[in-house]
């Protein structure tokens, strides 16, 4: 499958807005947004000042979203259509959907630092929901759903670093979450104000419904 393998920084720098691609370093000084928050390139400064058309402002939109949650263009529009179809707000489907995400769940229960770390530990089949092995990302989970460390995952350097770091952290109230058992269970879908991301997705909308 393809994928982005260029520097993640450039892609916040792009769209205006820390993505939290990086995790912890995201919250630190190291912050290449925080140092340089115009666009990259020989004239990202001055793009900085130019007047963005309406299309513009929808395309960015889309494509922080994307990058945010690391889906391709194909998948994320496929995402789309399946959110147009069901009942409700066409733009608050898409988010909850991508929210369901087994990669962005992981993440959302402390178990990796980042979406992009969430995606690389799925992958290589550290986790188990409902006590069957799931190394797809994209796998989109249901309420009551169970999220579970692999026993033999736990000594993994990094996943025992972030395991033990589970007791400072904070779930969405979506999810819940057991530190000691490495485990943790997802309550119910989210609802719009519970997903923390810096997107209006009604831009997302209107650049789909051209």
């Amino acid at each position: 499958m393809a994928r982005y393998v260029g520097s993640v920084c450039r892609q916040c720098r792009r769209e205006g807005a820390k993505l939290y691609l990086k995790g912890d370093r995201c919250y630190s000084d190291k912050c290449s947004f925080s140092r340089r928050s115009y666009a990259p390139g020989q004239h990202g400064q001055k793009q900085a000042r130019k007047k963005v058309s309406e299309y513009g402002i929808q395309l960015r939109e889309k494509q922080k979203a994307r990058r945010m949650y690391g889906v391709l263009e194909r998948q994320f529009h496929a995402y789309f259509e399946k959110a147009d179809r069901q009942k409700g707000i066409t733009g608050e489907n898409l988010l909850v959907m991508l929210e369901r995400r087994l990669d962005n769940v992981v993440f959302r229960l402390g178990f990796a630092s980042s979406r992009t770390q969430a995606r690389q530990l799925v992958r290589h089949g550290h986790f188990m929901v409902n006590g069957h092995r799931v190394d797809i990302p994209s796998y989109l989970v249901k309420p009551d759903a169970v999220i579970q460390v692999k026993e033999g995952s736990k000594e993994s350097p990094l996943l025992k670093e972030n395991l033990e770091a589970l007791a400072t952290k904070t779930v969405p109230a979506w999810l819940e979450l057991s530190p000691q058992d490495a485990t943790g269970k997802v309550v119910r879908f989210p609802a719009r104000e519970e997903i923390d991301v810096p997107i209006q997705e009604h831009f997302i909308v209107e650049l789909y419904s051209r």
